[in-house]
């Protein structure tokens, strides 16, 4: 989707200006506008007569807009990320996450192990896993087929050389249902087993059906300390008894990368393959109605401690499902 139809929509839903209180400057103030046909952030702050502007251009957009969006900007073949997010729930725009409230910082780099989970590809001009140095024009955006079937080229030229048909062209290219259930896992867990991780090569070198272990490096946790909601789906995941006592369950048991999500409802059918409704102990109650209910009872919505912004002394959090799928009751305690 192009830039223009992603912020015109969120521009007539928050309006073009967010302000934050600022002691002891009196105001600081980011306006959202276009110059020269492209969107641009700009940073307004200081007294009447000594207002001090800066303005950078939004030249990319990253997330799919179902919670929100952040925005970054090129300095050469640099990138950086831009200090005002759109947050879609409450229609309106925020401190990028991890921002200082009351700061103006248009110089916070975006490193390739971001990139790696929200671009498809990208190269980059430094082996360094902190390095912010890209070959701009080899930017791929959003998560394409590269991400689960690894690198096209061959598959391209078998598909285009004379005298040669499909299965030749689709034996280049991996195909994640051969993969043992671990390493489709693994796959998932790429950009989906949070962040308490240490990188042991380079970002986008990841092939999918390799062991992930051989690419990062879980860092140590505590027993009692529970995956975050955000980001670590795969963490939860593997804490439920649902997983641990299945030998073929695995994160495409529920999803298909090839459509859009579904509905509670529609999950919940997916539950419903292994358990009966009529087991729950909320059936009684509620009667066949509860076929649609496995998924809001037992992998409730919840707030992350990973993802906040905090904008004008407000914090504010994202909400999403856990996949830590068990017994949860109304007093906030729960059962394995």
């Amino acid at each position: 989707m192009a830039t223009r139809e992603i912020l015109e929509p969120e521009l007539r839903a928050a309006g073009p200006k967010l302000t934050i209180a600022n002691d002891p400057l009196p105001e600081l103030a980011f306006l959202m506008g276009s110059k020269d046909g492209r969107f641009t952030e700009t940073a307004v702050s200081g007294w009447a007569n000594d207002v001090v502007r800066t303005s950078e251009p939004i030249e990319l957009v990253v997330g799919s807009g179902k919670r929100g969006r952040t925005f970054f900007y090129w300095a050469g073949n640099q990138l950086f990320e831009l200090p005002v997010s759109y947050w879609k729930s409450e229609r309106r725009w925020i401190n990028s996450p991890g921002y200082v409230d009351g700061t103006a910082d248009f110089m916070r780099p975006v490193q390739p192990g971001c990139l790696e989970c929200h671009t498809t590809a990208i190269d980059t001009l430094s082996s360094d896993v902190k390095a912010n140095s890209y070959v701009r024009d080899s930017l791929v955006p959003g998560i394409g087929c590269k991400t689960c079937h690894g690198p096209s080229k061959s598959h391209i030229a078998a598909e285009t050389a004379a005298g040669h048909g499909a299965q030749a062209a689709n034996a280049k290219i991996l195909n994640p249902a051969h993969f043992s259930r671990d390493r489709q896992v693994d796959l998932c867990a790429l950009c989906h087993s949070g962040i308490q991780r240490m990188a042991l090569k380079p970002a986008f070198s990841y092939i999918p059906g390799e062991p992930l272990a051989d690419f990062y490096k879980a860092l140590p946790r505590k027993e009692q300390e529970v995956p975050d909601v955000h980001g670590n789906q795969v963490g939860l995941l593997k804490r439920s008894r649902c997983f641990l006592e299945s030998k073929q369950m695995k994160c495409s048991t529920c999803h298909d990368v090839h459509t859009s999500g579904r509905t509670v409802a529609a999950y919940a059918t997916k539950c419903l393959t292994c358990h009966q409704w009529q087991s729950c102990g909320e059936s009684h109650r509620l009667g066949a109605a509860i076929q649609g209910k496995c998924v809001g009872c037992h992998m409730p919505v919840q707030q992350t401690n990973a993802i906040v912004s905090t904008t004008a002394g407000e914090q504010i959090r994202a909400s999403m499902r856990t996949h830590w799928i068990k017994v949860y009751t109304k007093s906030g305690e729960n059962q394995p």
